[in-house]
């Protein structure tokens, strides 16, 4: 994973849970781009992203391994208004692996206005190394569930049910960002703890983009 922090000229306030389009032009004229989901809040002067290298990803292989400080990127954005979240209703959030980052755009915002106890938030991951804003997540009051190795007392493995509950309390809407698969799972997950099919929201993503 590598953390962009972006200067964006003339850039437009964001909501929680949106993404910018990332462009590379090469020389002949050759395009490719990506859609990746921001993680600053609103009120951050800096656009941050965090983007995952995927095998053979020709914009996530630029980022990582070519991309400098001071390069000029193109952008478009913010783009989407159905995965938002702002602070209008009570609601859970459930991510896996690299899909926590919208997810923490959402509990940076919930942080800077006081409405944490608005935002329940629990995230998935196989290690702790491998979760992003790990540390950030778990002092937002995050349930994390690693899948890979113990976290202090609890043993490795999916959320389960009875874990999930306390933070149902009062939901009126739930987001689930991830894998194809982890969506999936977190969809019916949530189903199962009685969260009507209708209020869930899923952005989902894999490596065609």
């Amino acid at each position: 994973m590598v953390r962009l922090r972006l200067h964006v000229d003339d850039r437009v306030d964001h909501l929680p849970g949106q993404h910018y389009v990332v462009r590379l032009r090469a020389p002949d004229g050759y395009t490719a781009q990506r859609s990746y989901s921001i993680a600053s809040d609103p009120d951050d002067p800096l656009l941050e992203l965090m983007v995952e290298c995927l095998p053979g990803g020709e914009v996530s292989g630029h980022l990582h391994d070519v991309a400098e400080v001071g390069d000029v990127l193109e952008l478009r954005g913010p783009i989407g208004g159905w995965f938002v979240w702002e602070g209008d209703v009570p609601a859970i959030c459930v991510a896996g692996g690299s899909g926590v980052v919208p997810i923490v755009a959402m509990a940076r915002y919930a942080r800077r206005l006081g409405l944490q106890d608005r935002l329940r938030v629990v995230v998935v991951a196989r290690t702790w190394e491998e979760l992003p804003y790990a540390a950030e997540l778990q002092r937002y009051g995050a349930f994390i569930a690693l899948t890979r190795e113990n976290l202090t007392d609890r043993v490795a493995a999916p959320p389960y049910h009875d874990e999930l509950a306390p933070y149902l309390d009062g939901v009126e809407r739930a987001y689930v960002c991830g894998s194809v698969g982890f969506a999936s799972y977190a969809t019916r997950l949530l189903e199962e703890s009685g969260i009507p099919a209708d209020t869930i929201r899923v952005e989902q993503f894999g490596e065609s983009g």
